[in-house]
Order: C-alpha cells, then sequence, then structure tokens
C-alpha cells in the first residue's frame, strides 16, 4: 500500500504532465479511464493556476492579450508548480520565465512591467506593521549611530528598469492609448519605489541617487555605508531617511556586531 506521500507525489507528476502519468494506478475508473480523470483534473489546475496569474500580471494580459498570456500561462504552470496553497503567493518566477520566453523577445520591456506589477502584487497582500518611531531610534548611543541597520515595512519593493515601466503599467491599466502611444520605451532608466502604507500600493519614482541610498537603506546596509554612498552621490540623506521614517517605510532597527558594509546578521538586537 502506497503512503500518503507517495500517492501526493505521484498525483503532483501525473497533473505535471500529459498522459496517465504514475497516478494512473491509484486511480479507481468506475466508468471513467483514469487517464480521462486525471485530465479532468489537470485542466481545473491549469486554469485555476492561469487565472491567478492573470489577476497578478493584469497589465502584461493585456499588453500581450488573452490568447498570448494563456498559452504563456500553461507553459509555465506546467515548468512551476505552486509550493504553497495561498495562490497570492503564486507567481513570483513569471517575469524571469517572461525573461528567457523567446516569444515574447520583441517586447524588451515585457519582463519589467511583470515585474513591477508581482512588487505591487506582493505590496498589496503584505502584512501591516507599525512604523519605526524617532523615540524608539534615539535609544541608541550615539557611538552606534552608525551601526543602525534599518527593516523595510514587508510592502516595499525597489526596482530599477531601462525602461519607463511605471508609465507603461498605467497607462495600459487605464487602457489609455494616447498615453501608450506617447511613451518612448528608451527613455529610462527609471528607478522605482513601490510601497503600501495606507491601505492603497504607490509607485514613486525616486532620482539615481536617492535610489540608492533607499536601495541600501531597506536592504539592512548599516547606516555608515548608506551614508558614504549618498554623499558620493550628492544626496541629502539625512532629509531623505527623515521623509521615510515619517512615511512609515522603516518599522525595526538592529546593530550590525561587527564592522563592514555587509546586511546586519538576523541576531543582532537594537
Amino acid at each position: 500500500m502506497p503512503s500518503l506521500h507517495d500517492v501526493q507525489h505521484a498525483m503532483r507528476c501525473s497533473l505535471l504532465q500529459d498522459g496517465e502519468g504514475p497516478a494512473a494506478d491509484l486511480i479507481v475508473g468506475a466508468g471513467l479511464a483514469p487517464a480521462q480523470r486525471l485530465s479532468i483534473y489537470r485542466n481545473t489546475m491549469v486554469a485555476t493556476l492561469a487565472n491567478a496569474l492573470r489577476l497578478s500580471f493584469p497589465a502584461v494580459h493585456r499588453l500581450v492579450g488573452a490568447d498570448f498570456f494563456e498559452g504563456a500561462a500553461q507553459i509555465f504552470v506546467r515548468d512551476k508548480a505552486p509550493r504553497c496553497a495561498d495562490l497570492n503567493a503564486y507567481g513570483a518566477e513569471f517575469p524571469d520565465f517572461l525573461q528567457r520566453f523567446e516569444p515574447a523577445a520583441t517586447l524588451a520591456y515585457l519582463p519589467d512591467v511583470a515585474r513591477l506589477e508581482w512588487a505591487v502584487n506582493r505590496a498589496l497582500h503584505a502584512p501591516d506593521a507599525d512604523p519605526l518611531t524617532v523615540e524608539r531610534l534615539a535609544t541608541v548611543a550615539p557611538a552606534d549611530h552608525g551601526k543602525v541597520c534599518f527593516t523595510a515595512h514587508p510592502s516595499v519593493s525597489m526596482l530599477r528598469s531601462e525602461f519607463p515601466v511605471d508609465a507603461i503599467w498605467r497607462a495600459v491599466l487605464q487602457q489609455d492609448d494616447e498615453a501608450m502611444a506617447a511613451i518612448d520605451p528608451g527613455s529610462g532608466p527609471v528607478c522605482l519605489l513601490v510601497q503600501r502604507l495606507t491601505g492603497e500600493v504607490e509607485v514613486e519614482r525616486l532620482d539615481e541617487g536617492a535610489w540608492r541610498f533607499t536601495a541600501a537603506l531597506f536592504e539592512g546596509r548599516p547606516l555608515d555605508a548608506a551614508l558614504a554612498a549618498a554623499e558620493a552621490a550628492g544626496v541629502d540623506a539625512p532629509a531623505l531617511l527623515a521623509q521615510h521614517l515619517s512615511a512609515g517605510r522603516l518599522v525595526a532597527f538592529r546593530l550590525a556586531a561587527a564592522e563592514g558594509n555587509g546586511p546586519c546578521r538576523e541576531g543582532d538586537t537594537p
């Protein structure tokens, strides 16, 4: 008698390939061939996952059209099955898939539009978190200020693209053909901050220097290292840090345990 794990593994393999697969021997026909029963489940699974991708990537769906998207989604689904039951978390690898998907090569900006949409989806479903207060930061001794490593709000993402993907994304979702026609795909690069702080997802452009400083903060780099990079780029780092704090983009901090420019270790404490 096969174990539950064996049955589940056989079903997974059979649903991700055409034909009967290893689960066929475990299925009682009862008037319907095992292959037909598996086909029903397979079609339902693929349709459900393709629909989940369509909901997470609406601009990509509109850019390429329903038939193209459905075909690409079906290929992706068979290669990247979900790892958890939460369909909101499904599709993180889809932008990289589009980067490699030869039929989409004529739309060079498509993978980055997908990366922006995934950042928006991630922000939409991220948990809430209380913002870091100035009072909590005031507990850090002056000698340790440069060792502070921040934790960004769970909804925050940083994205850099060689294309104006934020403008493309907005024009496509608003179905504004005139705005879309006016976009020069070569007018990038753009540096973007994606966040959800008051219930609504925002996509904001930053200049290169501000983006690099912000990315260093949100990656958990020690403050000294982030400030050095900001100074080299001519960024008003104290003002930008104050802006991030007041906007609630930072939710916690730790102290670097040792000198260096790398992110703080998980075990570090404020």
